[in-house]
């Protein structure tokens, strides 16, 4: 239970949308939040939602599954700092975007380390260090280990600064967290790269190149927000880039609209798809020992 007594009358409820000023007490962001980005992103992560949301039920793939996951905890977010706008003081919303936004981005790179296990199991084992079934196993396990520690860590570090108690133990969590993650991604950009240079030797389908330019993008994308988000909490709720709007909007929402809308115009689960229906038809109408992708 969070003791808000010490608060002045108009915060101690947490439902409050108080939004003048109060001296001695700013705002939990340290600014208020921009109404007009939080429309924007929540409309952009609202198409994305959609957009991956329609694909899960027209195709049933699980990159789309993850990637509507990954737009909708986008949205949820970003919803949180829209409600921030207009109620800056309100603890509800800024828990509501804390938990979401700095989870996100896992949805989206189990995505991508699906996809990799995808292209390994249609070209062939010969194609990769790994198998499909190892990255599966191996990866999305950190995922989810990420998740749950940037998860934990967050709304840790929301609960004792509601409570004005130090959120940096919460903090720690939250990094450790998200360095788990960097670690990860980084040993996934070595497999990503060697299955590049193979595929690119041994030879792989048109549409595949197209779907691996946009796994590149996606990945580049998250991994500089992750690098922002570290360098962000390193610093301290009362750091330079916690405290500077533009900078989660560019290094964050920007790139994570990126890193997520990039699929809607190169949908993997479309393309891939497409693939696997000419393969299983190629399949029955080719010669014995003839290659089949």
């Amino acid at each position: 239970m969070v003791d808000l007594s010490w608060l002045p009358e108009p915060l101690r409820n947490p439902n409050n949308c108080h939004k003048d000023p109060i001296p001695g007490f700013p705002y939990s962001y340290g600014y208020k939040p921009s109404l007009a980005a939080g429309i924007t992103f929540c409309a952009l992560f609202g198409i994305a939602f959609f957009g991956h949301g329609f694909q899960s039920i027209r195709l049933r793939r699980w990159t789309s599954i993850l990637l509507t996951i990954g737009a909708l905890t986008e949205l949820i977010g970003w919803a949180g700092r829209t409600w921030s706008s207009e109620c800056p003081y309100n603890a509800n919303a800024y828990l509501m975007q804390i938990t979401t936004l700095i989870i996100a981005p896992v949805f989206v790179t189990a995505a991508l380390y699906v996809l990799l296990g995808i292209f390994i199991n249609n070209l062939g084992r010969q194609y990769s260090l790994l198998s499909a079934r190892m990255y599966t196993i191996v990866f999305l396990t950190c995922d989810i280990v990420s998740l749950v520690i940037q998860a934990v860590g967050g709304a840790m570090a929301s609960s004792a600064s509601s409570n004005k108690e130090d959120p940096w133990p919460g903090t720690r969590i939250m990094i450790a967290g998200v360095v788990f993650q960097l670690i990860s991604m980084t040993i996934f950009a070595g497999l990503t790269v060697d299955f590049t240079i193979r595929s690119s030797r041994l030879g792989r389908p048109a549409e595949y190149t197209s779907i691996l330019v946009a796994l590149y993008i996606s990945f580049i994308a998250i991994y500089i927000r992750s690098i922002f988000r570290t360098v962000e909490l390193c610093e301290g709720w009362t750091g330079y880039l916690m405290l500077r709007e533009g900078y989660f909007i560019g290094l964050d929402g920007t790139l994570m609209v990126i890193a997520v809308s990039i699929f809607l115009v190169l949908d993997p689960a479309r393309a891939l798809s497409n693939r696997t229906r000419m393969s299983h038809k190629e399949s029955k109408e080719s010669m014995p020992g003839m290659a089949v992708y």
